[in-house]
């Protein structure tokens, strides 16, 4: 078959969905990927996929500006002809599956995260939302990340009940992610592990660490991810500058390969406002970390409160300060404890493997179909 891969940047690819890539390529599948290109756009042609460069901008929601990308996919699909599109990401699952309706291309979804539009209430977000029912109307599948957004959706009748399906996010690489031997920091760490803009929580994070600060807590507070003071909830490059010089912060940086911060570190955190299924948290739990998160749909699916983590309220720097102090003076073993559990579960639950196998099923369904 000839399946094309459209998602808003090939950073995106290549850090999700590399084994799904390869799966399909083994299996003789021609692969096109159609994303803006990037640093690691050449990555994906080293494999062996045939790119397409499409002008898309991952930041913000202005449906009346991006509805010009229905055109530009269009063109794209008209002329790759593929037999069947996998669309990732908000735009690509509303403008490219109304492009695909108009050629008759079957289409397969993945709701990977909400968003702003199901956050806030405007006319923007109302516009946003009816597009999702106009479009989703012509999905073969649509699959979605933890049971919540699912049940959104159907309750808002925006897909259509026999075409929804759940996936355990884009699951986790399990060799890749592997628990190191336990070894507690001489100052408790904490990582928090997201880019710099305010729906992953990184404000109350701050004031949390500024309340933990202020009562004496000697420990170290990391921050590992790139600043978007571009995006619409950025936060301004000053404003992070202030949080590294005065020292309430370490921030690392970027980088390809996460592996080894979470190793260095006691706990992640990530307080956001909601999630498809947290890729930070799938790794963490994977390499037997304990973690906090917030109590909201797609991170309560991975953390289980007092399991493999705790769980903290929404928008509360308060509630999140205690529940680090309450990890901070855990014992060894309960650490330990939470660790194999966030190991065990993404074991059962979030083997990539099932993400990739369930694909599979869905393409062969779909050329038998054809």
């Amino acid at each position: 078959m000839r399946i094309a891969i459209v998602v808003n940047t090939s950073w995106n690819i290549h850090n999700f969905r590399m084994n799904f890539v390869h799966a399909l390529l083994a299996k003789g599948h021609e692969v096109h990927t159609l994303a803006p290109e990037d640093d690691y756009t050449h990555l994906l042609t080293q494999a062996g996929c045939v790119h397409h460069r499409v002008k898309m901008d991952s930041r913000g929601a202005n449906p009346i500006k991006d509805s010009a990308l229905i055109i530009e996919l269009f063109m794209i699909y008209k002329r790759v002809k593929p037999d069947v599109i996998l669309h990732y990401t908000i735009k690509p699952n509303v403008y490219g599956t109304i492009a695909a309706s108009l050629l008759k291309i079957p289409v397969v979804n993945n709701v990977c995260g909400l968003g702003t539009v199901f956050l806030r209430r405007n006319f923007v977000s109302f516009i946003a939302i009816s597009l999702y029912k106009i479009s989703f109307r012509f999905a073969s599948k649509i699959y979605f990340q933890n049971p919540e957004d699912l049940r959104l959706f159907l309750d808002r009748r925006l897909v259509p009940a026999d075409a929804a399906d759940i996936l355990p996010g884009s699951g986790i690489d399990l060799k890749r992610f592997q628990p190191s031997t336990f070894k507690r920091n001489d100052k408790f760490t904490f990582l928090l592990i997201s880019r710099l803009i305010t729906d992953k929580g990184v404000l109350e994070f701050i004031e949390a660490v500024r309340k933990l600060r202020a009562k004496g807590m000697n420990a170290k507070f990391q921050v590992l991810g790139p600043m978007d003071p571009q995006h619409t909830r950025g936060i301004k490059i000053k404003v992070i500058q202030e949080w590294i010089d005065s020292g309430t912060i370490e921030y690392l940086g970027v980088t390809d390969d996460v592996r080894e911060y979470i190793e260095k570190a006691d706990c992640i955190v990530l307080p956001s406002y909601r999630e498809g299924t947290p890729r930070t948290l799938l790794e963490a739990a994977s390499s037997g970390k304990p973690i906090i998160a917030t109590d909201v749909a797609g991170c309560n699916n991975v953390v289980q409160n007092n399991f493999n983590g705790l769980l903290c309220k929404l928008k509360d720097a308060g509630d999140l300060a205690e529940k680090m102090t309450v990890m901070a003076s855990l014992e060894d073993e309960k650490l330990k404890a939470f660790g194999r559990n966030g190991r065990t579960k993404m074991e059962t639950e979030y083997d990539e493997a099932v993400v990739i196998n369930k694909y599979l099923s869905t393409l062969a369904s779909l050329k038998k179909a054809s």
